[in-house]
């Protein structure tokens, strides 16, 4: 179940349940918008149990539901005191209150899956290459950028004195399990063996990968395995090729998973 399905659907929740409560006598309006909130909310830390999505998307569903249960307390309160007829204020509160989820939800659609592609191409200006709409800032100004920037120009010289010939298949958009395969050949063309072919999985512009998946040598100098994707969305694979624990190659490949 995508975050986008349980944000909206404890949203219905919550809407639902206050309207039940309002069937029930003798319960106070503001316990009933606590309850309202509070159940869809306990309902979704159950959900959550072994699949932590993270502390950002957690406090995205804790802030939505207890301000949708606030707002329909509110609402019904000003009904109440104006005999059925909505004053501009609660109106202007709904509204807020809508924009402030469509926002959300906007924000966490762009977190795990970026950009639609028209209009990362149009906003990003790609001119024709790959557009990767993350966050890119995840190295800080001054040493270590001037660090990243050395050890990056090292590799592709490495990289290049090598010659190596790399061809990787496997790599499927809109698929959470797929067989990789990557060849690998000097250049000569004969196959390079003792190599060490892992998978770096990670979301647009975050900071460290979420995890990283080996691949197991299948022939003379070919390997390969299962990349297995923990959820949909937008994913950066980085391809590695080590040697005695030296990058000898890497390139990155980006899939979505609707």
């Amino acid at each position: 179940m995508s975050t986008m399905t349980t944000l909206f659907g404890g949203l219905a929740a919550v809407f639902a349940l206050y309207a039940v409560g309002g069937l029930i006598r003798n319960v106070p309006p503001m316990l009933r918008a606590v309850l309202a909130g509070l159940i869809p909310l306990l309902g979704y830390f159950v959900f959550i149990v072994g699949r932590w999505p993270g502390l950002d998307v957690v406090a995205m569903h804790i802030s939505v539901f207890l301000a949708a249960g606030l707002v329909l307390f509110a609402v019904s309160q000003f009904r109440r005191r104006s005999a059925g007829h909505m004053h501009w204020v609660p109106k202007l509160l709904v509204a807020f209150f809508i924009g402030l989820v469509v926002v959300n939800g906007s924000l966490l659609y762009i977190a795990t899956k970026g950009l639609p592609e028209p209009i990362g191409r149009w906003w990003l200006g790609s001119e024709g290459g790959a557009v990767y709409s993350g966050f890119s800032g995840v190295v800080e100004h001054g040493q270590n950028a001037a660090k990243a920037i050395s050890s990056e120009l090292s590799e592709a010289h490495r990289e290049s004195r090598l010659g190596w010939q790399v061809e990787i298949s496997g790599f499927d958009t809109g698929k959470l399990e797929q067989i990789v395969e990557i060849r690998v050949r000097d250049r000569t063309g004969l196959p390079v063996n003792r190599v060490e072919a892992k998978l770096l999985l990670q979301r647009p512009g975050a900071a460290a990968s979420v995890a990283a998946q080996p691949l197991i040598p299948l022939a003379a100098g070919v390997y390969g395995g299962t990349l297995n994707l923990p959820a949909a969305g937008r994913w950066l694979i980085k391809v590695q090729l080590l040697q005695e624990g030296v990058i000898h190659y890497q390139s990155t490949q980006e899939l979505f998973v609707p």
